[in-house]
């Protein structure tokens, strides 16, 4: 028994591909008046290429249909059946990538399209397409016609000799109803001007009452200008009507061996590293993408670029940029010069520096973290919160020989009014990056010490109370450690600075560990409440540190009734938690709550309370 097989080819649903199109590939049906200006540019760069001194223009018309009529190579018969009517072929670009053989001496990376489906985005919008061209090579070989719907029909006919005097090409859509807007005379202007405001080739809109607008313009850095001042001038006027802000400056962009120029510009407010800039950027002067975020690395994200590039690859929408090895190293290079334009402000321009740095100081903390270089130049320049302030760190190193660094936000809130008080010098090194530089600080400023805060050191800077006080207040703080240690807290008396601050909470990071491990052990059950138990440290408590110079604590010290030192110790422990400004877990909200409420119900029902504090007699009935 034989078994033979036979050969098919694949059919395709045009409607079907058309909607995928339109849903998925292109993020708007306006894509199409790019496509058809990218076809038009290219037609123009392969007669070109055979033919340096051929004109060179593209005509969009608008009216009840839509034209646009270049003057590029144009098709002969067998180009329009080979090239129209496959999906997927393009003209510039053969199965194995090299150079098709319909005569196009281009270089396949003079053109901007390379997928062969660009013809297709015009369907977004119209059911019927119709190219009308004539090749430019042979001036004796007729035009064609070629005419195809949206349902996969087409057909193609040869025009009489004379009908299309000239070489180049026309395609005129007729719009469906409901796409009529992007076809109306306003919107092809506004797409023309932002697709094509950058092509080298004259592109000019004509209404249907004849009146031509010329879309077509040399970007700033091609044009000459007067001096210096002039041309940053057109270059910031530029920014303005591009990205609508006025830039603290501009960083010209010009790198040969990728084929790119353009510009960055500055950004004159902050913006959040997670809300990364998008770029402009053209490919042959037609508009690739004005979201290209991934043209520079995370870091430079207070700048915004326009380039014009002849090397970086569209992906197959021609919307966003192809990740590869030349959009690495081009990413690269422009990150050395916006780089290389900060440490330059240094020496060149202290004063803009300065309002760069009172913007973007964080985008600088985030490179100055990986460049040595930049480092050293903008280290000292850089605020820091502090125990004096936000400053920078030559003017603190100059007053703290020995610098302490907070590894929390909290715990800088804590100490910073003690340490100040005792003339310690902490540095907040709780945001992002900050406690990494600071440290870095001894390579850039030699004889500078700087270690992480220890709460022992600021203990250390903590008097003892006199005995006597202590022995007095002995009831009290007994209750006052039997009441927080349920909050792995213990309770010390202390004399500091400054009076105003009746407590502090001195914490490490052992004791949170601590504090975690043991709260989800008392959580879990079984195996996993064994392993947790396991690994109990005998890591020293937080310390809460009654300031006995306060005069709220030097009352409190004196109760001697039970239920309402419990509630000043319980308030007292709240107070403290509220000073580091952090969210309050559950428990203690809670904490604070049962405080408040036994205070507030001592007020009012003091018959069952003791003598009020500081006073002989009785507190009576109001």
């Amino acid at each position: 028994m034989s078994h033979s097989a036979s050969a098919h080819t694949f059919q395709v649903d045009l409607r079907g591909l058309v909607d995928l199109l339109s849903h998925h590939l292109y993020s708007s049906p306006r894509v199409y008046l790019r496509e058809l200006l990218q076809n038009s540019v290219d037609a123009i760069t392969a007669r070109r290429a055979a033919d340096p001194g051929a004109p060179a223009a593209i005509t969009v018309r608008t009216g009840g249909t839509l034209t646009i009529t270049d003057t590029g190579i144009g098709l002969t018969e067998a180009d329009v059946h080979r090239f129209l009517a496959t999906i997927g072929r393009s003209s510039k670009r053969t199965a194995d990538g090299g150079l098709d053989g319909a005569g196009l001496a281009a270089e396949r990376g003079d053109f901007i399209g390379q997928f062969g489906i660009g013809l297709l985005a015009c369907f977004v919008v119209a059911d019927e397409i119709t190219v009308v061209s004539r090749h430019a090579a042979d001036p004796a070989a007729p035009a064609v016609e070629w005419r195809g719907h949206s349902d996969g029909r087409y057909t193609i006919r040869t025009l009489p000799a004379g009908a299309v005097p000239e070489p180049g090409t026309t395609v005129r859509l007729t719009p469906r109803a409901d796409n009529a807007e992007w076809t109306a005379h306003a919107r092809v202007v506004e797409l023309a001007r932002h697709y094509g405001r950058l092509l080298p080739h004259e592109v000019a809109v004509v209404g249907e009452d004849g009146a031509r607008t010329r879309i077509d313009e040399a970007p700033p850095w091609q044009q000459q200008h007067g001096s210096p001042l002039a041309r940053r001038e057109a270059l910031t006027a530029y920014c303005r009507s591009v990205f609508d802000f006025t830039p603290l400056d501009t960083i010209e962009l010009d790198l040969p061996a990728a084929g790119l120029r353009g510009v960055a510009y500055v950004l004159p407010t902050a913006l959040s590293p997670a809300q990364r800039a998008g770029h402009r950027v053209h490919l042959k002067g037609m508009l690739l993408s004005d979201q290209a975020s991934e043209l520079l690395p995370d870091w430079a994200f207070f700048v915004r670029c326009v380039i014009d590039t002849t090397s970086l690859r569209p992906t197959a929408s021609r919307e966003a940029l192809y990740e590869d090895g030349t959009l690495a190293a081009v990413r690269d290079a422009l990150g050395v010069r916006i780089r290389d334009w900060l440490t330059g402000l240094a020496a060149s321009d202290p004063a803009l520096l300065h309002r760069f740095i009172d913007v973007h100081h964080l985008a600088v903390k985030a490179l100055a973290r990986y460049d040595d270089e930049l480092l050293r130049i903008v280290l000292p320049w850089l605020p820091f919160e502090t125990t004096d302030g936000n400053v920078t760190l030559e003017e603190f190193a100059r007053s703290h020989p020995t610098v302490l660094v907070a590894r929390s936000v909290e715990e800088f809130r804590q100490v910073a009014p003690i340490a100040s008080a005792a003339g310690l010098g902490v540095v907040n090194g709780g945001y992002t990056y900050d406690r990494d530089l600071v440290h870095r600080l001894p390579e850039i400023r030699p004889g500078t010490a700087v270690t992480d805060l220890d709460p022992a050191t600021v203990t250390a800077h903590l008097d003892a109370v006199d005995p006597s006080a202590e022995i007095r207040a002995a009831a009290f703080l007994a209750v006052a450690r039997e009441t927080v240690a349920a909050h792995d807290c213990d309770v010390v008396l202390r004399d500091f600075q400054p009076v105003t601050a009746p407590v502090l909470l001195l914490d490490n990071r052992e004791a949170r560990h601590e504090r975690t491990r043991s709260g989800l052990a008392a959580d879990s059950d079984g195996l996993w409440a064994d392993i947790l138990g396991s690994l109990r440290s005998e890591t020293p408590r937080a310390q809460l540190v009654l300031n006995h110079l306060n005069p709220l604590v030097r009352q409190a010290v004196t109760i001697t009734e039970r239920g309402l030192a419990v509630a000043a110790a319980e308030s007292l422990l709240g107070q403290a938690l509220l000073l580091s400004r952090r969210p309050l877990k559950a428990n203690e909200s809670a904490l604070l709550n049962r405080a408040f409420i036994s205070l507030l119900t001592h007020a009012m029902h003091p018959g069952g309370a003791q003598s009020a504090p500081g006073s002989d007699e009785p507190r009576k009935e109001q």
